[in-house]
Formats: structure tokens, C-alpha cells, sequence
């Protein structure tokens, strides 16, 4: 580690930060918290990695002085020491004795990995064994890790694993009806993703509620440019709805989730198109975007209130789809303490919250529409008192998750 730091190198006994990477093919998402309250030191993010474009943008919080960068990043290695001088320079550096862990952020981790885990070379080994199942996540991942370990190798580096709070799901959610030997032989079964969002929203509306996480059963409504939904019984994932990848479920920005599985044989025979391009079509080119164009859910109402009637019908459909889920999971819970509603579109579409639960009255829910109008960074509810299960608005925070995770695990 060359980079420098202004901060004092004497030991420091219990040392309480820990640093959270995001890796993506191309770009670094970072935070570095203090996890003896969860505050945040710095924030940035470092995109188009390998490009002459290549920008890094970073946020100290206690002067909130963005810094920006443009020029070429060649690979994560450059990246990962661009971040290190930035933070240096506010001395928050990585060679800091402040530093507890670094935490990374890993898609997918199967059924082996259920919590999160100090990363050692076997468990790097079996990260790589998933890259079939998850191969535009899991080599991004790794090759962060990686990085970090080069940079700080005698830190601690955990991996917090998007698809662990789906493993406590009992085998009838997770399996598909196929041939049980050609699915365990090729890990075919439904993981789920964007688990430490569920995991914190769950968590946080029972404390809305003012109950243990255990007594309550809560939908967690994930809408984000990818989205999910899940059906939580006592803190306990019990069924959601990614599968396999994050294709299956619910309408999102460009994905198309829930499909005939039989389109891809149709779109093969009678168009001609190769796997890798019904790939593209499904995972790039569908969901609102092959809709109506737009996978922006500000500008589709924009769109609906000048009339345009194809960004209404994807709208129909994005909110068809989510009313199904929230009818099925209430199925699967039986009974409902709250609806919570979070990411990009969850927290700040007060549309899409109103005509998600329009019509569920029955089932105990409903919006309140001035409370539903209301921008706030805090948790909240917006149903009427008089509603029998809550709805509530639950602003995620994936990076404070993994960073509790992470220190819980190094400092115990």
C-alpha cells in the first residue's frame, strides 16, 4: 500500500471501521462507516473501468465536498488504489488502524454460504464453482476481492452474500418441478437475490411495528431498476421471487421476469435467434424498457399523464404483476402484520405504492394518500390507522447491512 494517510499509525485496540465494496465488471460502489453508531465517512463510486472515460466520484461526509476524477482506470487494481488515495486524502486511509474489515458484496453464494463469511482461498474456490449460475456478478466479485487482498492482506475480508437470507426457504419454494437429478447436478433451484435489502427492511418494520423481528410476518416489496419481492415469516425468508438468476419474478427495468419457459424455445425455432441473443433480449431489452422504451419510472408518468397509452400499459402490467405477488405471499404467510416498500421505485413512486395496494381492502390494506405524497429519508408507514396490516415505506440500506454483518463477524 503506497497510499497515504494523515491519520496517527499507533495500534488501536478495538479499531471500528470497516469498509463495504460493491464490485460490478465495470465499476467500484464504496462506503466506509463507523459501525460504532453506522455512520458514514466517505462514499464514492468508480465507473467505466478499462474505458478512456473512466470517472471517480468521492464524497468525504464530514465536509460533503464531492471530488470528481476523469481519466482512464484500467483495471480494479487501478481503481481500488484511486479509492485509497481518495480516502487518504481525507485520512481515511486503507493503511488506517481505524480499519476493522473490508466487506464485499457478492451475488450469488448457493446453498453453501447462508451467512456471511471470512474469505479465505476455499471459499474463493467455491465463489468461482458458482460463476455458471451467476456468471455477470460473481467474476466482478471476485475480482474486487482480490484487489482488496492485495492491497490490505492481513485485514480481514468478508463476503456478504446476496442470496443468504434466501436459504432459510423449505425446499417446496425452492425447488423447481424438474428432474431432481439434473438439477442437483447442475445447482438448478431457485436462490433468490437482493437479500441483505430484505433482510434490513424486514428487520426495520418490525421495529416500526414496535415488535421482535420474530413475531412479525412482513412482504418485502424491492422496486428497484432490477426488483423482488419476498414473504418473510419471523425474520425468515420462506419464499421470493427471484430464481435461479435475477430474471424470474417480478416486471423490472429491462428484465421481463416471470415468462413461459417455452418462449425461448419458440423465439429459437421460429426466429432464429441464437441463446446468447434471447439472453440479451430477456435480461437487457425487456421488462419496461422493451415495453414502452422507458425503464424510468418518473419519465413512464410523465409519459401517462400526456396520454401515452404505451407507458400506461406498461404500467398496468409492472402493477398486474406486483398485485399477483402480493396476493400470492399473503397466500403463503397466512397472516400479514405489514407491507414494505423499498429501493429507487419502492421509496419515491408514491404512484406505484397507491396502485399496488388499490383494490386489496379486503385483505386489510390500504394507503393513506397524504401520508403515501410524503418524501422522507426516514422509515415510515403510510397506511390509516384503522388499516388491519400495515404498509409502510422503508428506505433499504444494502451498505450499512453488509457492514454491520461484516463487523459482527470479525469483532464477536
Amino acid at each position: 500500500m503506497t497510499a497515504r494517510t494523515t491519520e496517527s499509525t499507533a495500534p488501536v485496540t478495538d479499531p471500528t471501521r470497516v469498509l463495504v465494496l460493491n464490485s460490478g465488471s465495470s465499476s467500484v460502489k464504496y462506503q466506509l462507516l463507523d459501525m460504532r453508531d453506522g455512520a458514514r465517512l466517505a462514499v464514492g463510486l468508480v465507473e467505466r473501468i478499462g474505458e478512456e472515460t473512466s470517472r471517480l466520484v468521492h464524497t468525504p461526509v464530514a465536509s460533503g465536498e464531492r471530488r470528481e476524477r476523469t481519466s482512464p482506470i484500467a483495471d480494479h487494481e487501478a481503481a481500488l488504489k484511486a479509492v485509497a488515495e481518495e480516502l487518504s486524502a481525507d485520512g481515511l486511509g486503507l493503511d488506517s488502524p481505524e480499519l476493522a474489515a473490508i466487506g464485499h458484496r457478492v451475488v450469488h453464494g448457493g446453498l453453501k454460504f447462508s451467512a456471511p463469511t471470512v474469505i479465505t482461498d476455499e471459499v474463493l474456490a467455491e465463489i468461482e464453482r458458482l460463476v455458471p449460475v451467476a456468471p455477470l456478478h460473481n467474476p466482478a466479485n471476485i475480482t474486487g476481492i482480490r484487489t482488496a487482498q492485495a492491497l490490505r492482506p492481513d485485514l480481514p475480508q468478508v463476503a456478504v452474500f446476496d442470496t443468504a437470507f434466501h436459504t432459510t426457504m423449505p425446499e417446496y419454494a425452492a425447488r423447481y418441478a424438474i428432474d431432481t437429478e439434473t438439477a442437483d447436478a447442475h445447482r438448478i433451484r431457485r436462490y433468490g437475490f437482493h437479500g441483505t435489502s430484505h433482510a434490513y427492511v424486514s428487520r426495520r418494520v418490525a421495529g416500526l411495528l414496535g415488535k421482535d423481528p420474530a413475531e412479525v410476518n412482513v412482504i418485502v416489496l424491492h422496486l428497484g431498476n432490477g426488483a423482488s419481492a419476498s414473504a418473510v415469516a419471523g425474520g425468515r425468508c420462506v419464499d421470493t421471487s427471484m430464481g435461479l438468476t435475477p430474471l424470474e419474478g417480478l416486471v423490472m427495468g429491462t428484465r421481463s421476469g416471470d415468462v413461459d419457459p417455452a418462449v425461448v424455445f419458440h423465439l429459437k425455432r421460429v426466429a432464429g435467434m441464437s441463446t446468447d441473443e434471447i439472453d440479451v433480449l430477456l435480461n437487457k431489452k425487456s421488462g419496461l424498457v422493451g415495453l414502452c422504451g422507458d425503464n424510468d419510472m418518473r419519465e413512464i408518468r410523465r409519459r401517462i399523464d400526456e396520454g401515452d397509452e404505451r407507458a400506461q400499459l406498461a404500467f398496468d402490467i409492472y402493477i398486474h404483476r406486483l398485485k399477483k405477488y402480493i396476493g400470492a405471499y399473503y397466500a403463503v404467510l397466512g397472516r400479514v402484520d405489514a407491507v414494505a416498500f423499498t429501493a429507487g421505485v419502492g421509496e419515491n413512486a408514491a404512484p406505484v405504492r397507491e396502485a399496488a395496494i388499490a383494490g386489496l381492502e379486503e385483505l386489510g390494506l390500504a394507503v393513506d394518500a397524504a401520508l403515501n405524497e410524503v418524501r422522507s429519508p426516514e422509515p415510515r408507514l403510510i397506511s390509516p390507522e384503522y388499516a388491519r396490516v400495515a404498509v409502510a415505506v422503508v428506505p433499504t440500506d444494502e451498505e450499512l447491512e453488509i457492514a454491520r454483518q461484516t463487523y459482527s463477524l470479525v469483532h464477536d
